[in-house]
């Protein structure tokens, strides 16, 4: 029994070390445009994805009960009120099944970002949310440019630098 225990572990663990990931139910997949959805605001009103068009777009998608996820959001504030971060918009997706819990953690952490909550898993599937924290590169014409899978510094040095290369032109043509 043991050595059956042994190669379903092998299996498995070869499975999740390759980086093979299943896609959620109509996930939108990088290069692709994200289709339209209403936000249900957790610390603000309910908008359209498409309001945030015309300006490149973090989406940080949380949970309150995901560690890194609570361990980043820190940077992502500091981003956003970051010489860098004024020349986009930052906003974050909770996939809590408790709207509660997502305001308690939001009010804990002084959130200052606009902060959404997904209705029926919509935005966790059309975002590939099956791992968090998850956070996408949005172009201003609403293209997913990079997804992340992973918990960062947003703020540091080399996230700065990935963001400005995911980006590219359109960060000095939004300062216009």
């Amino acid at each position: 029994m043991r050595a059956f225990f042994s190669a379903v572990a092998l299996v498995l663990g070869l499975a999740l070390g390759t980086g093979a990931q299943a896609q959620t139910p109509g996930e939108v997949l990088a290069g692709s445009v994200l289709r339209e959805a209403t936000m249900r605001g957790l610390n603000g009103p309910d908008r359209k994805l498409s309001a945030f068009r015309g300006k490149p777009l973090i989406i940080n998608v949380w949970a309150s009960w995901c560690p890194p996820c609570i361990a980043e959001m820190g940077s992502l504030e500091r981003l956003a009120w970051s010489e860098l971060g004024l020349q986009l918009t930052v906003i974050g997706i909770s996939t809590d099944d408790y709207p509660q819990n997502a305001k308690a953690f939001l009010t804990r952490s002084h959130a200052t970002l606009n902060h959404y909550i997904d209705r029926e898993l919509e935005l966790e599937n059309m975002l590939g949310a099956n791992r968090l924290p998850l956070t996408l590169l949005v172009d201003a014409r609403g293209r997913v440019l990079s997804k992340i899978v992973g918990a960062r510094e947003w703020d540091s040095p080399q996230s700065q630098q990935l963001i400005r290369t995911t980006f590219g032109a359109s960060l000095s043509a939004s300062k216009k």
